[in-house]
Parts: structure tokens; sequence; C-alpha cells
């Protein structure tokens, strides 16, 4: 029986951004399925196969979610996914340029694997800029490399 290759839902409504977290996974040579949505309501589509939207199948393995978005913000996806029986277990971390508490507490309730304020970089560990979330990001990443 064949494994099947790990993926990650990247959740961003900022090109640059998302440019950004590619070039960074790439250059850790994490090889993956990037698949994208633009918002919350994109992603949920692309989790549950609406009538429109393929599913993406296998689910994957992290998905990488922004807070500020249109549409429906991080916030309420992880809402909407943590309500979903099917989806509820999923690994997710945020990525935001918010360094509100609010925010963050918000998505700790919801069970956030971590939480990393952008811009995303796994160059720079103790700048103050990442935190202890973004190198558990990194360590499940890495998990995704080829051996």
């Amino acid at each position: 029986m064949s494994e099947l290759q790990p993926s990650i839902l990247l959740v961003e409504d900022d090109y640059l951004d998302a440019m950004s977290v590619e070039r960074e996974l790439r250059k850790i040579k994490v090889m993956v399925p990037l698949h994208k949505a633009k918002n919350g309501r994109e992603a949920l589509a692309l989790l549950r196969g609406e009538p429109g939207t393929p599913k993406l199948n296998p689910l994957p393995n992290i998905i990488l979610l922004d807070i500020n978005m249109p549409k429906m913000n991080g916030i309420e996806f992880l809402e909407e996914l943590r309500s979903d029986p099917i989806l509820s277990d999923m690994n997710v971390f945020i990525m935001t340029t918010s360094n509100e508490d609010s925010d963050r507490f918000a998505a700790q309730n919801l069970r956030v694997n971590g939480y990393i304020v952008k811009p995303l970089t796994f160059d720079t560990f103790n700048d103050g800029a990442s935190s202890l979330d973004s190198f558990s990001l990194f360590l499940d990443l890495l998990k995704l490399k080829p051996q």
C-alpha cells in the first residue's frame, strides 16, 4: 500500500505574502503540493468539496492560515473548521501581521498548533520576530520533506 503524499493548504489573500511562504518552503526544501485559497470560504469549499469546487483529496496535513482576510477571516474559518466533525482535528498554523493579544487568544481557544507573526521566515528564530510556535511549525514542515 503506497503512502499518500502530504500537502499544505495556504489560506492567504495577499499575493506577496503567499509568494513569500512558497519561497520560504522551497528554501528549506519542503517540496509538497501547496494548495491555495484566498479566504476562509474558499478554503472550506476546497476541504469539503462543495458544489463547483473539487475536494482536496487527501486532505492537507497542515493549514497555514492568515487571520485578516475578506469574506471569511481566519478566526471565522477556524470556528467553522473546529465545528465540522470531519475537519475539526486538522493542524492549523496562524500567520498574521497582527500582534494583538485578542487575535492570539481567539486562535488559541480554537486549538491552533502555532501562531506566527509575518513576515514568515525560517532563517531567524532568535530575532524576536519569530516565536517558539514558528519553530514548532518548522519541525512539522520538515516532517513533510522526502527522506
